[in-house]
C-alpha cells in the first residue's frame, strides 16, 4: 500500500510519524494509495463539525473514496493523539499507530456500528497492531 502524507501540523511533531505511516503501509499488502493528513483540533473539529454534525475535535476522520486504486484519506489530530496517548499511559507512537490502523480500516469497509462490526474490527486492529509491535504499555 502507498500512503502520501500531508502534514498540516502547525507545530513541530515530536514522534517519528513517517516510520509508524511506513510499517503500517507494509503491512496492507494491497495495491491500493491512501492519503494522510496531519492536523490539529481546530482543524479536526471543522471536518467533524461539517461532515459529522458533530460540534467537537476528534482524533481521527476517514473519508472512503469509491474509486479503484485510492481508498480514501485519513485526517488525524496529533493534538488527540498526544493527549490520548497521555490518558490511556501508552506511547503517542503506539496512539498514532492506531489511529492510522484504525482509518485505514474504516476505508476498507470494516465501521464499529454494532458490536458485531465492533469487536471484528477491534480485533483485526489489535492484530495489527501486535504484529507490527505497537502494543499498550502499561504504565
Amino acid at each position: 500500500m502507498e500512503i502520501s502524507v500531508f502534514n498540516n501540523y502547525p507545530n513541530e511533531i515530536e514522534f517519528n510519524y513517517e516510520k509508524i505511516i511506513n510499517d503500517i503501509s507494509k503491512y496492507f499488502d494491497i495495491d491500493k494509495h491512501a492519503s494522510v493528513i496531519l492536523v490539529d483540533n481546530s482543524v479536526i473539529h471543522e471536518i467533524n463539525k461539517q461532515y459529522r454534525a458533530k460540534d467537537y475535535p476528534t482524533d481521527v476522520i476517514s473519508f472512503e473514496e469509491a474509486e479503484e486504486d485510492y481508498l480514501g484519506e485519513i485526517f488525524i489530530s496529533i493534538d488527540k493523539t498526544y493527549e490520548q496517548a497521555k490518558t490511556y499511559g501508552h506511547s503517542v507512537e503506539r496512539e498514532f499507530a492506531f489511529l492510522l490502523v484504525h482509518g485505514l480500516l474504516h476505508l476498507q469497509g470494516y465501521d464499529h456500528e454494532t458490536k458485531e462490526e465492533e469487536k471484528i474490527m477491534f480485533d483485526k486492529q489489535n492484530e495489527i497492531l501486535d504484529i507490527l509491535n505497537y502494543r499498550r504499555e502499561n504504565k
